[in-house]
């Protein structure tokens, strides 16, 4: 019987603690920080994910088995080295291995490396060499950041003029901090992305469902881009053929590059694909649980999660085998504070919580709340995950819109298309 302390305060996290809190394996769940959904089910300490003696000295003193870390910010530091040198058992890559996603530019020389299939990019540390290369280019472009910038640093741009204002606000107002000392500039691809999540222990591969994320605020894919508004699985446009070219030409390669680099990765790796005419193109790596496609992706796993999380750890994920629900969809909708990914105020009240409760088919993950007394209120950009399945997309967008509609807080906003590309593709029913 284990004790699993989940690191982070998201709506991924919330779902984590939700799954694994099933299983028979786990006696007790604890977090670090928590929210206020996660404080119902686990026990919550007031640690900062970057906090590592903090963190190690609370696994010591409950006696906690595994952890399981959400965020990419403590895995691109070092945590899982430093719990290991402590003797401590936590699921997740070393530090090394992180910089796949900690770097877009280590991540984009090792794909040019290896051959595998990404878009054409530059790398500047020199702002005005970036910008007299825009002046060279085509539009229109993607200037990215090289670390880490919560999932908003990849700026579309249509024009040179755009293109040089991104330049500046990432290599001189510094906008995402060290992140921004280097930047890539790369061709932007047509297509459909999808997001592809699996497990590894290095060398054997076991992938989850395939999903999809709504990165921009507004429907329509409109307007700037945020952590997740909202994501649905499976993805139709991962059919058969397209998983097992994405196994072929992406996965199998990055995880055999990685070990040919001296960088084994185990954990759980995620790739943001594009879907193009000429074929799949990497758009970047993450190198934990996607948020939200795993609010979307867990209700769907009837195998218990503690099962690849420990064979991830001993290297035995070549016996193991996921189970999922057969024919089913779901979809998750990101409910957020008015003015995200910008300015947004704190400690609105939520009402209608307990209207969903206990709603067939519906999954409430918590990502920015607090909980008092039996209230809970507002206390991040991206607010609550509402999950909802049914058996097909259609039927599960349904269902995640229909309880979306019982709740409420001042300033709620929501895209209303989540799912959308699924059912253009005629693929609703």
């Amino acid at each position: 019987m284990m004790k699993i302390l989940v690191i982070g305060s998201g709506g991924r996290e919330h779902s984590l603690v939700w799954k694994l809190a099933q299983s028979r394996e786990v006696t007790k769940v604890y977090a670090a920080l928590g929210n206020g959904g996660i404080s119902e089910t686990a026990e919550c300490f007031n640690i900062n994910p970057a906090d590592f003696k903090a963190l190690i000295d609370l696994v010591r003193r409950e006696r906690i088995d595994l952890t399981v870390v959400g965020p990419e910010l403590p895995l691109v530091e070092g945590i899982v080295d430093e719990f290991e040198k402590n003797g401590l058992r936590i699921f997740g890559p070393h530090r090394e291995a992180a910089q796949l996603e900690g770097s877009k530019v280590f991540c984009k020389e090792l794909l040019q490396k290896y051959k595998i299939p990404t878009a054409d990019g530059e790398v500047f540390s020199d702002m005005e060499d970036a910008k007299n290369f825009l002046g060279k280019c085509k539009f229109p472009r993607v200037v990215k950041a090289d670390g880490l910038a919560a999932g908003k640093g990849v700026m579309i741009c249509k024009t040179e003029e755009e293109g040089c204002e991104a330049v500046e606000k990432i290599m001189g107002r510094k906008i995402f901090g060290e992140a921004g000392e280097r930047i890539i500039i790369e061709e932007f691809l047509k297509g459909e992305e999808a997001s592809f999540l699996i497990f590894t222990d290095g060398e054997e591969i076991v992938p989850l469902l395939s999903s999809q994320d709504h990165k921009a605020i507004y429907d329509g894919d409109k307007g700037p881009n945020t952590g997740g508004m909202g994501a649905y699985s499976p993805a139709p446009v991962v059919d058969a053929q397209v998983r097992e070219r994405i196994m072929r030409e992406i996965i199998h390669p990055v995880v055999r590059a990685m070990r040919k680099e001296g960088k084994r990765y185990c954990g759980v790796l995620y790739a943001g694909l594009m879907i193009t005419e000429d074929g799949l193109k990497v758009l970047e790596f993450n190198v934990r649980f996607g948020d939200p496609e795993t609010q979307a992706i867990l209700p769907l796993l009837k195998t218990d999660l503690i099962i690849p999380l420990n064979a991830c750890i001993d290297g035995k994920l070549g016996e193991v085998r996921l189970d999922w629900s057969e024919g089913a969809s779901s979809v998750c909708v990101v409910l957020a504070s008015q003015g995200y990914p910008g300015k947004y105020e704190k400690g609105k009240e939520i009402s209608g919580l307990e209207k969903v409760s206990q709603d067939e088919g519906i999954y409430i993950f918590h990502a920015g709340t607090l909980k008092k007394d039996a209230a809970f209120t507002t206390n991040g950009g991206r607010v609550l995950g509402v999950t909802g399945v049914g058996n097909s997309i259609q039927k599960a967008i349904d269902n995640a819109y229909e309880a979306v509609r019982k709740i409420h807080f001042d300033g709620v906003y929501y895209r209303k298309d989540i799912g959308f590309r699924a059912l253009d593709r005629g693929d609703g029913s």
